[in-house]
């Protein structure tokens, strides 16, 4: 008595050394201190209790275990596909511009149409009710609606709808569950097939394969329960023609987005490519610019140089001081000369066929004097000679100009008979160039082309090499059509070291070349 007084609460009295008796109950099992049942476990001689077995791992196969990882990645992926409420409207069409909304009108019209008669369909056909039928009908035409915007949840209602008709059919009086001289259509019936193939097709349309086909799938899979699992027992099955007809639908729906995305992807392919073409034409021609305006100091760091080794010898008794800074003169100079051969060495590593573009063919000429104005008339007999009638006209008091402004008008001129030739066959190109106390004005203007020009084999930027130079010098150029179909080409580049005040800018030689 005493001891149970002194035991805390909750506890239980220890059982007894060696005790193997029967457990309370007339249970034959052994027990541990708590008082339970070990059964299963061996007795002292490794035989089991009598009547119950040894209780085995509930473990299964590795590939019973990547079947139902796999199973639960499919469910999470459908439920992430569909189980969805963003937005995807169908966008206007692009043109023409008064039929942008033409396919958003027709599908709310078809809307409305199939509204009436999904409603009207379950009434005629299995006897529901009409306030039933009325909200069939409208969730079948809202379903429609909806797609326009947010074709996943437009496909759930459709498909609920479905389900709810299919239900309704067999309860109501003259459902499927009678036996009638006429089985109704079901579980599908027509504008419920009708309104669920407009939704999965604007479904395929906005969403990709993936989700269409999980729809796909979730949609045969519900006509195989209603018609094939619950059945009924007088009805025209509908379920394979629904099925056809959804398949069909989003095979077509998928290849117009396909093709969709396949032109989005080459039209801005083409823009990335054009981009690019235009940034590599604006390089290269001011990697020739480099190349041309390199010889032009190359020459006057030779001069400098021969002229810093020749005074020395002009001037009777030369001082030290003199003869000092002319050797310093003459050491930076062929110091710089030498660094300019180097950079001139990788810039024409493409090593062009005409460098100098006077068309004669020759290949490089590393080391010929870059073209002036002097050369004009060669360059205008060559573009005579491809078969372009070119007439010109120099206006002004000609005189030498700075050899960057000279080679730049040169070119300038280069690229527009170029043009011409390429662009306007069969027209009559004028090369006017006008000296002014500020600088040289440039303008080539060819007239309307008598044929039709053949592809071009070039890249399509002549344009932007000639505005690069323009630029360069401190000069402006302007391109436009001219009124007769023509094109012109109109040229300033400022020389202001060379201007005389007293010129007359508008005074004209007279000198004309046909």
């Amino acid at each position: 008595m005493d001891e149970a007084r002194h035991r805390p609460r909750g506890s239980r009295a220890p059982a007894p050394e060696n005790d193997t008796g029967p457990a309370p109950g007339g249970s034959s099992h052994p027990t541990d201190v708590t008082g339970r049942a070990l059964a299963g476990l061996p007795q002292p001689g490794g035989r089991p209790v009598a009547g119950h077995a040894p209780r085995l791992s509930r473990s299964v196969g590795p590939g019973v275990s990547w079947v139902l990882r796999s199973l639960r990645t499919l469910l999470r992926t459908l439920r992430d596909d569909l189980w969805t409420f963003a937005p995807a409207p169908l966008p206007p069409l692009s043109r023409p511009r008064l039929l942008r909304r033409a396919p958003h009108v027709l599908v709310c019209v078809m809307a409305f149409a199939l509204a009436f008669g999904a409603g009207s369909e379950p009434t005629d056909s299995y006897g529901v009710t009409f306030g039933l039928g009325a909200a069939i009908g409208c969730a079948q035409g809202g379903a429609v609606a909806i797609a326009l915007w947010r074709p996943l949840p437009a496909w759930w209602l459709s498909l609920t709808a479905t389900v709810v008709s299919a239900q309704a059919a067999r309860v109501a009086p003259g459902g499927v569950l009678h036996v009638s001289p006429e089985p109704p259509l079901w579980p599908w019936t027509g504008p419920g097939i009708t309104a669920c193939a407009v939704v999965l097709f604007l479904l395929a349309l906005r969403m990709p394969a993936r989700v269409s086909a999980g729809a796909l799938a979730l949609t045969a899979l519900t006509t195989y329960v209603l018609q094939g699992v619950e059945g009924a027992v007088s009805y025209s099955p509908t379920g394979l023609m629904a099925v056809v007809v959804f398949t069909v639908v989003l095979l077509v729906g998928t290849a117009l987005r396909g093709r969709r995305e396949a032109r989005n992807q080459l039209v801005e392919l083409t823009t990335v490519t054009a981009e690019e073409r235009a940034r590599r034409t604006l390089l290269e021609e001011r990697n020739r610019i480099a190349r041309e305006l390199h010889d032009v100091v190359a020459h006057h760091m030779s001069v400098i140089s021969i002229q810093a080794q020749v005074a020395p010898h002009l001037v009777e008794n030369p001082s030290d001081e003199l003869r000092e800074n002319l050797d310093g003169i003459r050491k930076n100079a062929l110091e710089a000369l030498t660094e300019l051969r180097r950079v001139l060495g990788v810039l024409r590593s493409e090593n062009p066929d005409d460098p100098y573009g006077i068309g004669s063919g020759t290949g490089a000429a590393p080391d010929s004097p870059q073209p002036t104005l002097d050369r004009l008339g060669s360059l205008v007999e060559n573009t005579r000679a491809a078969g372009l009638e070119v007439l010109t006209e120099i206006t002004g008091e000609v005189r030498p100009l700075p050899p960057g402004v000279e080679l730049s008008a040169y070119r300038i001129i280069q690229e527009a008979l170029s043009n011409a030739l390429r662009h306007a066959p069969g027209s009559t190109v004028r090369v006017e160039l006008g000296y002014f106390p500020r600088g040289v004005q440039v303008r080539v203007i060819n007239s309307r082309p008598t044929r039709s020009a053949p592809p071009s084999p070039g890249a399509g930027h002549g344009l932007l090499g000639m505005r690069e130079r323009a630029v360069m010098l401190g000069g402006t150029l302007v391109t436009s059509e001219t009124s007769c179909g023509g094109f012109a080409v109109a040229c300033f580049l400022p020389s202001p070291e060379n201007s005389r005040p007293g010129d007359d800018p508008t005074g004209r030689t007279g000198e004309e070349d046909q």
